[in-house]
């Protein structure tokens, strides 16, 4: 135990503490600079990034389209490592800061909305799908929606923080979180091995909510740590994630708000059909 760190009595804030996020990550909450966020030609406003949270909105968009609803979009680029999400215009939407978030300018108050499952719970209300009105169908996608929504910190702020991204390796805190992940990817493998979707048989925002994080994780697009966690021992998972990923709408909501990865994997803004196609054609045949 030697090197064992003792809390201070009162905790202060490190500008030097380190790590990949270090320059973003900061006690307070507020804007740190004036910028006024872009407006497209849409209704639909969104403002995120393509990671795993940011997936679930774009996904859930091109979804609707692929349905034939109205649901068409602008999605601006909300750079969380430049600390874009600090702008005036972004605090506005979203005190917490975190992406995503989205304006209806179709609605009557054009009310901001913020945290991804109200998102999704926004969009397939107003737009009547992929969330059933039947009670225990009902019940049973708000289940796993909000599984996702307290698991997915373990994952990412947890076990993705840890192996990822801290400037060092902490056996402990990489052990705890990793065990935990392990944990809520068999508690998905069971439920998926008697359903084709999450919540039952039928696509629902509850697939949409958890595919970025645990479809991702399972096709080895998550921290490189296929062969850590092992992965491919989560069969029905497995299944799942790639059934997900064949998905026309997902592989299009995927690239949106991206500027890393292929060239085919990089949008950065979207404000039509046509951009994600032009950026989908550049993928090898």
């Amino acid at each position: 135990m030697e090197n064992q760190y003792t809390p201070p009595k009162i905790w202060t804030h490190n500008d030097d503490n380190g790590g990949a996020w270090a320059s973003v990550n900061r006690p307070i909450s507020g804007a740190t600079h004036e910028k006024t966020l872009p407006i497209g030609k849409h209704a639909l406003q969104l403002y995120s990034m393509g990671t795993p949270n940011g997936q679930k909105i774009t996904i859930m968009l091109e979804e609707l389209l692929a349905l034939g609803k109205n649901a068409e979009y602008d999605a601006h680029m909300i750079n969380i490592g430049n600390g874009d999400q600090f702008s005036s215009g972004f605090v506005a939407l979203n005190p917490n800061s975190k992406i995503p978030a989205l304006v209806d300018h179709a609605s009557e108050t054009a009310e901001p909305i913020f945290e991804s499952a109200s998102i999704l719970v926004y969009l397939a209300e107003k737009f009547d799908a992929l969330l059933p009105k039947d009670g225990a169908k009902r019940i049973h996608v708000f289940n796993w929606l909000f599984w996702l929504h307290g698991s997915a910190p373990y994952l990412g702020g947890g076990f993705g923080h840890f192996y990822a991204y801290a400037p060092e390796k902490f056996e402990y805190a990489i052990n705890r979180f990793t065990m935990e992940t392990k944990r809520q990817l068999d508690v998905l493998d069971k439920q998926l091995a008697n359903h084709e979707f999450v919540a039952g048989n039928e696509l629902s925002i509850a697939d949409i909510a958890i595919w970025p994080w645990y479809g991702n994780l399972a096709l080895g697009n998550l921290y490189d740590a296929k062969d850590f966690l092992q992965v491919h021992e989560y069969s029905h998972v497995q299944c799942w994630a790639k059934a997900m990923l064949a998905r026309t709408a997902v592989q299009r909501g995927s690239i949106v708000n991206r500027s890393w990865g292929e060239p085919w994997e990089q949008l950065e803004n979207r404000h039509s059909a046509e951009d994600i196609d032009k950026v989908l054609a550049l993928k090898p045949v």
